[in-house]
């Protein structure tokens, strides 16, 4: 065979070993691109495991003096209520009290009848959030001994909490994960494709919220994860 035959037939064969690598290289580009990405949502509801109960009171008066005895006599009254509900004394703190003086104010008017107006706070934080929740709607036996306990001041709202988000986080998670992979094999279903591995995968926040404006004693806790799968032929 002639050189420039022999020469043809090299840069021949030579072209179509190079076609053949970009032809490979298109393929892979494109299964690389080939890949879908899902959300996969778990939820649940849970009840709250821990309470904060601020139980707030006011008196008012002239005499300071006199006014401490009378809240320290009220704040052992409440405390004993408390005990004898099956309420630990660790779970009960005293606050310092709030006191305003009337005459002090700038935007108080001259007609008033007491100098002093003071705010107490006794708070529960326990784990008893079905105890608390019960105490609360007997707090008539208070009022009967004197003592109304008032509500209204956002400062002093009960709170429910839940603490144990640890305990139910693999749980939940696997849940989110297994709703992605559902809609990750419907779309590959419905695409002619078999769904690959994982390429990418992100675990969203998880976010604790009360279930409606009337039972915050019940927690809607939910996660969403990203999950993005390779697709293939």
């Amino acid at each position: 065979m002639s050189n420039w035959k022999t020469e043809a037939v090299i840069v021949a064969l030579g072209l179509a070993a190079l076609g053949a690598q970009i032809e490979a290289g298109i393929n892979d580009f494109v299964a690389k691109d080939r890949v879908v990405t899902v959300k996969g949502l778990a939820e649940m509801e849970i009840a709250a495991d821990k309470v904060t109960w601020p139980l707030m009171y006011k008196e008012v008066g002239n005499d300071l003096s006199a006014l401490y005895n009378k809240i320290s006599t009220t704040n052992k009254t409440i405390v004993d209520f408390l005990k004898q509900k099956g309420i630990t004394e660790e779970e009960i703190s005293i606050n310092a009290p709030e006191i305003i003086d009337m005459q002090a104010e700038r935007y108080v008017g001259e007609n008033k009848d007491y100098r002093y107006n003071v705010t107490e706070v006794i708070t529960v934080t326990s784990s008893k959030v079905d105890l608390v929740r019960s105490l609360i709607s007997e707090q008539g036996e208070l009022l009967k001994q004197g003592i109304a306990i008032t509500g209204g001041d956002y400062r002093y709202n009960i709170q429910y909490d839940y603490t144990s988000l640890n305990e139910i986080k693999p749980q939940m998670i696997e849940e989110a994960t297994k709703n992605a992979r559902e809609a990750a094999q419907k779309f590959a279903k419905d695409s002619d494709s078999e769904l690959g591995k994982i390429k990418r995968a992100t675990q969203g926040q998880f976010s604790i919220d009360n279930r409606d404006a009337n039972t915050p004693y019940i927690k809607r806790i939910r996660v969403v994860t990203t999950i993005e799968y390779s697709l293939e032929d």
